[in-house]
């Protein structure tokens, strides 16, 4: 990436979150992972100075974050001078704006009181979520997870589809000839899925076909083709089964992320439904007037 577009993305980015840095700090319990210019973990060494004034390796770590995710795929060690450039314009900035006492502006105050919610708000859901979020819970999940899973085989098979009986009885004997498969799926198959690759149909159940397909298929051994050809309500259909398999649950590991978010949605629904069940709500139409009463189930307002 050319110096202006990173310039670009990170200009979008650093200037408040230095002005703020509260705002770009990592949720707790989240730290940073070391990284090839991060050889010393948990040092906090200057890196810059403006006008006397130090920056940190921090600094830089937490403008790094808030950039877009195709800048932070970057390795660090080779954009870190310039996300460094970034912090040193975002500091002069923001001291600029005190110089003109800007921190006392009604507007900054304002804006600062919105941004002190969203962090006090992101830092607390995390803690909720830590607690809730622990490898315990999540081996459970994932012991219900695989409850849910489907079991049984899965067959994988090419096929070629023909309109008439004749025509799929020749081209079987062709084939039992030693006549090339994919090469027949995509000439002669009235398929257009088929025709684009082979005939392939990848896995599948014996539920996701309909039943004389699925009836052929999953009698028929790896490597083999229909003797005949199968008729189904699409047509003629000669089968070739290329392979076989058990099916198995994805692996905890494999799961854990996205049991962990399942987990981490549940947690944070339950806990704000217990906030709002043990609060006074109160709500206003979008001027300010009181909202109409909600009528009882069943009742039918006066007229």
């Amino acid at each position: 990436m050319s110096r202006s577009a990173f310039v670009a993305f990170a200009a979008l980015a650093a200037p408040l979150l230095l002005a703020h840095p509260a705002a770009a700090q990592a949720p707790a319990g989240q730290p940073t992972a070391p990284t090839a210019a991060d050889p010393a973990a948990g040092a906090d060494p200057v890196v810059a100075r403006v006008n006397g004034k130090p920056i940190l390796r921090s600094d830089v770590l937490a403008a790094h974050r808030q950039l877009p995710a195709q800048v932070q795929q970057m390795p660090l060690d080779m954009i870190f001078p310039l996300v460094v450039d970034q912090v040193v314009s975002s500091r002069l900035l923001s001291d600029a704006g005190r110089s003109q006492n800007l921190q006392n502006d009604p507007d900054v105050k304002n804006q600062m009181a919105r941004l002190e919610e969203r962090v006090i708000e992101r830092v607390y859901l995390t803690r909720v979520v830590e607690k809730a979020v622990t490898e315990e819970k999540l081996k459970a999940k994932y012991a219900e997870f695989v409850k849910t899973q489907p079991v049984g085989e899965e067959v994988k098979a090419s096929h070629i589809l023909l309109e008439k009986e004749d025509d799929a009885k020749r081209l079987t004997a062709e084939l039992e000839k030693g006549g090339d498969f994919a090469r027949a799926a995509r000439e002669k198959s009235i398929d257009p899925s088929g025709r684009e690759n082979g005939g392939d149909l990848g896995f599948f159940q014996k539920e996701q076909m309909v039943p004389e397909f699925s009836a052929a298929a999953f009698a028929m051994k790896k490597g083999e083709t229909t003797k005949m050809p199968v008729k189904s309500q699409f047509g003629w259909h000669i089968i070739r089964v290329t392979d076989r398999r058990q099916m198995a649950a994805p692996t905890f590991e494999a799961a854990r992320e996205e049991l962990s978010s399942e987990l981490t949605r549940e947690a944070v629904d339950a806990h704000v439904k217990g906030l709002r069940e043990g609060a006074k709500v109160e709500l206003f139409n979008a001027d300010g007037t009181p909202l109409a009463p909600t009528p009882a189930p069943g009742l039918t307002p006066a007229r």
